[in-house]
């Protein structure tokens, strides 16, 4: 075999593993999320919420693959959110007492913050809140992608 035509097989087949296990990142933590909660059953839990925002697509750090939008509610119990999030894997949902929507700002502040839970789907979330949490103490809430250290969306609740 001539070495052109190895290299260019090499190169070939290293540029679709790449591609597969890029695609098995994204893919896998759709294929593995549990059914999201239903409208009505977050429309019963949020009416307990105290607070309530928006997240929004177009925030500084968020892009085509790392972005959440709808209403978020926040209450002593559970946060809630009726929208959709980005797939990927391994996000976690944060309490802030100030506003961030960058990387930098997360990673600035996550000593001030608190994390709340494990968000696991990404059409409707329901995260309960541990009751050494007080989310009056707090003014933002935000999901970030621990393995990646990627900002997924926030927003200020007051």
């Amino acid at each position: 075999m001539k070495a052109k035509t190895l290299i260019t097989l090499i190169v070939t087949h290293l540029s679709v593993g790449a591609i597969g296990f890029a695609a098995g990142i994204y893919v896998l933590p759709i294929i593995t999320a549990p059914t999201s909660p239903t409208a009505s059953e977050i429309s019963v839990i949020s009416s307990k919420a105290q607070y309530s925002a928006e997240f929004k697509r177009d925030l500084k750090d968020s892009d085509s693959l790392h972005w959440g939008m709808g209403k978020v509610s926040i209450g002593s119990e559970f946060i809630t959110l009726m929208g959709e999030l980005a797939p990927g894997p391994d996000y976690k949902l944060y309490l802030s007492s100030k506003f961030v929507e960058t990387e930098d700002d997360f990673n600035r502040l996550k000593g001030t913050m608190v994390q709340v839970g494990d968000v696991k789907t990404f059409e409707n979330f329901v995260v309960k809140v541990s009751p050494d949490i007080n989310p009056s103490k707090y003014n933002t809430v935000i999901v970030w992608c621990e393995t990646f250290g990627e900002f997924i969306t926030s927003a200020k609740y007051r």
